[in-house]
């Protein structure tokens, strides 16, 4: 039988919406779910949950979680490079995303099977953890730039003026699916209160990390099901072969977008990524030392996380079609002038994090002795009063205390709509540097080089991730004899938010000399030149 051929190109007189994009919203809705899910409890199963070989707790300390949180999401964003080599060579972007989501199926399936492993394989959780990370970063990686290049692909010359469109509504889906999954996954991972038990009161609890874990492999397993299913009306654009894309790479066009592209990607996005990542990391152990109370609710650590995309869900349409629109009018607001006010932004909420954590840290001192004002003798014994809010959270974790039972000794702390506030102020730098640059890296790179120029796009988020574990792994390595770093409390936000500045004096020079191209498929090479040079309009 004969292989069935697929639509190679998008039709120029088609102006309607691609018929195979819906498809890519489902699939990518249920896979950022299953990436959220996951990346968003991360930190707290870590410090918290985590398991030795004879089902002891054999937890991390807030610097070494920190360093293996950063070097999964580094990886996540390095392997892209590979997927999108294998793509724009081998294999095309929809069997490249195909195949390697099934990898990414099997380490979810890895991390749910944590919970068994102490007691009926007799081995901590660390090696099922770092397993199933290994394979979530492979595989989720590999296909990142494939997608959203696949999106691009759908779109020829009649109706490629939707593509900024259809950008925002993607990165919607990606932010419907990941708060969706910040919500549930920490409720999944603490557990929900099913019964009573009769004999000693105690709560009986449905759920954990086989729970937390499991149901994100699920989602990836319907969105590579989903992606399968759009195969019919997808456009395939077929790989170009290693003499083609190498051709393409070292032309005039593909030096001059690698020429143009890797100092924004390489430079300066990293710096924003170094900063908006820490929301998975730093600033959901800060909110364990915050007021967590929402009226009568609790909400948990990780949970806060959850506002950011339910930000973009309401920010991605106030954006598109009221501040874009009236800013223009002020001001051309073309998608460099964006990135550098998204900048801006990033700074100042990072700022603001400081001055949460210097508040947090003028009131340890009266929070932790009310706490350990409860402790028994025995425990007093074991566990001396701290002096940093953290090393107390630590302490009444160990001693199995939930974020229900701290969150009374917690309510003279800063509220936590503080760091809602800090979530506001990121949201909006994020509309502005990771949509734009979504876009940006799709329409200035050569057609045969589309996956590349996004796989070396997100090589700078994972460089972004990679200094982030590099700090963590200097204070942790060059604590002093009290358990100081250089970075402690307030320093470590100034610290990042003082680099962001100093990025955006660099980057407002980069901008000045930018002249780019535009590149889309089904469209002859010499149109949009003379457009290409608003797109690289400087901020000055």
């Amino acid at each position: 039988m004969a292989e069935k051929t697929y639509l190679t190109a998008p039709d120029p007189k088609e102006t309607r919406f691609p018929r195979g994009v819906p498809f890519i919203i489902g699939n990518e809705l249920a896979e950022r779910f299953s990436f959220y899910g996951m990346k968003g409890i991360l930190v707290i199963f870590m410090t918290t949950y985590l398991l030795g070989p004879d089902g002891e707790l054999a937890t991390m300390n807030r610097e070494e979680a920190l360093t293996v949180y950063h070097l999964f999401t580094m990886s996540a964003y390095f392997f892209p490079m590979l997927g999108a080599l294998i793509a724009d060579i081998f294999l095309g972007k929809y069997r490249t995303i195909l195949w390697l989501s099934l990898l990414y199926c099997v380490g979810h399936g890895s991390l749910a099977l944590m919970d068994i492993a102490p007691h009926h394989f007799g081995i901590g959780m660390k090696p099922f953890l770092f397993a199933g990370l290994a394979l979530i970063a492979m595989g989720s990686g590999a296909i990142k730039p494939c997608v959203s290049a696949h999106v691009g692909d759908q779109f020829g010359t009649g109706n490629k003026h939707m593509l900024t469109k259809i950008f925002n509504w993607f990165y919607f889906s990606i932010n419907i699916g990941a708060a969706s999954s910040m919500i549930l996954t920490p409720i999944f991972l603490q557990g929900i209160k099913i019964g009573t038990d009769q004999a000693t009161g105690d709560p009986i609890m449905f759920g954990g990390p086989w729970l937390a874990f499991g149901v994100p492999g699920v989602l990836m397993a319907i969105a590579t099901f989903l992606f399968w299913m759009g195969r019919n009306v997808f456009v395939h654009v077929p790989a170009a072969g290693l003499d083609a894309f190498m051709k393409e790479t070292f032309s005039r066009d593909g030096l001059r977008a690698i020429l143009n592209l890797i100092p924004l990607f390489m430079i300066f996005v990293p710096v924003f990524w170094a900063i908006f990542d820490q929301t998975g990391s730093a600033w959901v152990l800060q909110a364990e030392q915050m007021n967590p109370y929402l009226g009568t609710h609790v909400v948990l650590p990780s949970q806060v996380q959850a506002v950011n995309p339910v930000l973009i869900l309401i920010g991605i349409p106030v954006f598109t079609y009221v501040i874009y629109p009236l800013g223009d009018k002020i001001w051309k607001l073309t998608p460099l002038r964006k990135v550098g006010i998204g900048f801006i932004f990033t700074a100042a909420a990072f700022a603001l994090s400081a001055i949460i954590e210097t508040r947090i840290t003028n009131q340890t001192s009266n929070v932790i002795s009310s706490m350990w004002a409860t402790f028994t003798p025995e425990q007093l014994a074991a566990h001396p009063m701290p002096t940093k809010m953290t090393d107390a959270i630590r302490i009444v974790k160990e001693l199995g205390w939930t974020p229900t039972d701290t969150a009374p000794f917690l309510a003279d702390m800063p509220h936590i709509s503080w760091q809602l506030l800090a979530y506001l102020i990121l949201t909006a730098g994020e509309i502005m540097v990771s949509i734009v640059c979504l876009e940006f890296a799709y329409t200035q790179s050569p057609k045969k080089m589309k996956s590349f120029i996004m796989g070396i796009y997100m090589l700078g988020i994972s460089l972004g991730n990679l200094y982030v574990a590099g700090v963590n792994f200097f204070m942790d390595k060059t604590r002093d004899e009290a358990g100081n770093t250089p970075l402690d409390g307030a320093n470590y936000y100034w610290f990042f938010s003082g680099l962001m500045v100093a990025t955006l004096v660099v980057y407002v020079v980069y901008t000045q000399f930018y002249k780019g191209k535009t590149y889309i498929q089904g469209e002859d090479d010499d149109i949009a030149e003379a457009e290409s040079e608003a797109e690289g309009t400087g901020v000055g």
